[in-house]
């Protein structure tokens, strides 16, 4: 998607306890996805979980293909 043009930048941190990749329609915003994997609630709710721009959670579970599911307009993989 960033290479299509349609979110034109990204941002990986990674934190004691969490990964979160998070895509930007425009560099000074406040990110329009954010992707985040929780390894502690592998076992409860589901590790992945995909934020929205208001912190409202759009999706969560355990693989992250379903969860990346949300975001197909076009051919969006993931990589292993």
């Amino acid at each position: 998607m960033v290479a299509g043009g349609e979110w034109r930048d990204y941002a990986i941190t990674c934190l004691r306890d969490m990964a979160i990749f998070a895509v930007f329609r425009r560099t000074a915003e406040t990110p329009l996805y954010r992707i985040e994997k929780h390894p502690r609630l592998r076992l409860r709710q589901g590790m992945y979980v995909l934020v929205g721009p208001e912190g409202q959670v759009l999706r969560r579970g355990q693989d992250l293909a379903l969860v990346l599911r949300f975001l197909e307009r076009r051919l969006f993989r993931t990589v292993d």
